[in-house]
């Protein structure tokens, strides 16, 4: 947890800002998952800090929300044009 935390703040992952009045704050909270071998042996133990969002309400406390997620099928495509038109990658 110590190493993960470390990580977020060296990749400067969040701004600390003053709140608005009336923000309702929503508070974290670390969430750890054991990843196992094939033989059943535990290989890793992972972290995350996520969000506690169930305390929020929609078009009170936000009002939209964004994923930055890229499909794989996305990035070989994109690889594949750049490299027929050949871009500098």
């Amino acid at each position: 947890m110590d190493t993960k935390y470390h990580a977020l703040l060296k990749n400067n992952t969040w701004t600390l800002v003053p709140p608005p009045p009336h923000a309702n704050i929503i508070g974290c909270k670390w969430v750890f998952k054991l990843k196992h071998k094939l033989d059943g042996n535990i290989d890793r133990c992972k972290a995350r800090l996520v969000a506690k969002g169930y305390n929020q309400t929609p078009g009170i406390d936000y009002f939209k929300t964004f994923s930055p997620v890229v499909k794989p099928s996305t990035i070989s495509i994109v690889l594949t044009i750049a490299l027929t038109s050949q871009w500098i990658i």
